[in-house]
């Protein structure tokens, strides 16, 4: 107790010293035998019913035998066995589609699923930075599915609570390289839920031969090349705009040529016309005799652009107030305007008259076109937006090899590389320049999901061919 000296006050004095005398320690809860077994025995109750709802004909089969052993003995599920393997593998050799698709597809999935995904899925979270530690506990995605297809595996993946599927997006490499494949997409499969395609060979790596013309005349989407899944690739033509963009070598024509090949049956039936122009004079002008009408003179180029402008303008008078939309007729046939090298008309012009001529005409009719059946079909090595400034008039775009990585959203738009389309590291082989040519990743209108595509290789054999094809018509 303090006293009061006379004269003195009496000060409350609080020391700064902290009190290292007193510890807390936390408070121990035992869990009863109990609650531990009960918790125990639900999760063994679970995981069975999920193997067996997971994994229904295995399961059923190992019933059948534990069942056929324990009533006839050991030498019936021998027999039993025995005779399954044969019937096993004559239906592989007569049937071996269904046999993959059946067994052969889910066998694959089991094994990649326990030797390849869960057994790398804690490091490779831990490393990529989508895992987190709280509280000193360490949280993960949930890996929940694998489906393995002809090329590829997509992993289900149910994603930590508040996680996004950028963050995925952002670590698209470090996912492909854990996990042993040559790239990786990500896609939203509903709030939370992401599914990851992992490839284990490429399916695009062959050249691609030139499809067949079509036996019938028809102006809807033409067949292109071949998708990654094995499944031919239709390109829509009529009633869009599309940009193909490509660094020297990448294969445009390809594309150009596949489309040409294509829609030669209704050009043929009077259903379209094929307008070209050619300022390189060296894709276009070997089938020169297919189209309807060339160009190669900056010049010749605008005249032509503006003649189509002008087409276009004189449907719209007619269509004003009769109808929306075009169908292709002999009278009205669809227009397809193909520009191989767009940017020598647009960003590489010296004369000013005519780059101003050309970028109105194109922009006319990149606007107003499709509408009344004018298309337009453009090729560019530099996709930048100096080069050609009315690039997001097109709805649908290709990107074929690109040299830089922010090339690949100027072409196919903003978040299109994270989705999975790689162009900026498509192979290419300086000794080999079939390697590569041709794919691509093709976005179309109303659809963020780009698709890789590898457009059939058109020979000159092929385009002499086409021309000839082209002259029996005059």
């Amino acid at each position: 107790m303090l006293r009061k000296l006379p004269g003195t006050e009496v000060q409350n004095v609080v020391s700064t010293t902290p009190d290292t005398s007193i510890v807390f320690a936390p408070t121990v809860v035992k869990t009863p035998a109990i609650v531990a077994i009960v918790v125990w025995l639900w999760r063994l109750c679970a995981g069975l019913v999920k193997t067996v709802v997971r994994h229904p004909v295995a399961c059923g089969w190992v019933a059948s035998l534990a069942g056929l052993g324990w009533g006839l003995g050991w030498r019936a599920v021998l027999v039993a066995g025995v005779a399954v393997g044969l019937a096993t593998s004559v239906w592989a050799g007569l049937w071996p589609a269904s046999f993959l698709r059946v067994v052969g597809a889910r066998l694959l999935a089991w094994w990649r699923w326990m030797w390849v995904y869960r057994r790398k899925w804690r490091s490779v979270m831990a490393v990529a930075g989508l895992g987190r530690q709280i509280g000193g506990r360490v949280y993960l995605p949930d890996l929940r599915r694998v489906v393995c297809g002809p090329w590829a595996d997509r992993v289900t993946v149910r994603m930590l609570r508040g996680q996004t599927d950028q963050e995925w997006a952002d670590r698209l490499a470090n996912i492909a390289h854990g996990f042993g494949a040559g790239s990786c997409a990500v896609s939203v499969l509903r709030p939370g839920w992401v599914a990851l395609t992992l490839p284990r060979r490429d399916p695009l790596a062959k050249v691609v031969r030139a499809r067949p013309m079509p036996a019938t005349a028809s102006v809807g989407p033409v067949e292109i090349g071949v998708c990654e899944d094995g499944s031919l690739y239709r390109l829509r033509v009529h009633g869009t705009h599309v940009l193909i963009a490509g660094a020297t070598g990448a294969g445009k024509g390809s594309w150009l040529w596949s489309a040409v090949r294509g829609l030669l049956p209704a050009q043929r039936a009077g259903l379209v016309e094929l307008w070209a122009l050619d300022p390189k004079r060296m894709e276009l002008s070997y089938g020169r005799a297919v189209f309807n009408a060339y160009a190669a003179t900056p010049e010749d180029c605008a005249d032509l652009l503006e003649h189509a402008v002008a087409v276009m303008q004189e449907r719209a008078d007619r269509y004003a107030g009769v109808r929306r939309d075009h169908v292709p007729t002999v009278r009205d046939p669809f227009l397809l305007v193909i520009v191989d090298e767009v940017a020598f008309l647009t960003a590489y012009q010296s004369d000013r008259n005519l780059k101003q001529r050309t970028m109105a005409a194109l922009a006319t009719l990149t606007t107003q076109g499709r509408a009344v059946g004018v298309g337009v079909m453009a090729a560019l090595q530099d996709p930048r937006k100096d080069v050609l400034s009315i690039r997001n008039l097109f709805p649908d775009r290709v990107a074929l090899r690109l040299d830089e990585p922010d090339q690949v959203d100027m072409v196919l738009g903003d978040g299109a590389r994270d989705r999975g389309a790689l162009a900026d590291q498509i192979v290419r082989d300086p000794d080999d320049p079939s390697v590569g040519a041709g794919v691509g990743f093709v976005r179309v209108e109303n659809s963020p999901e780009p698709v890789r595509v590898r457009a059939a290789y058109v020979s000159d054999a092929d385009i002499r061919q086409m021309v000839v094809y082209a002259m029996e018509v005059s």
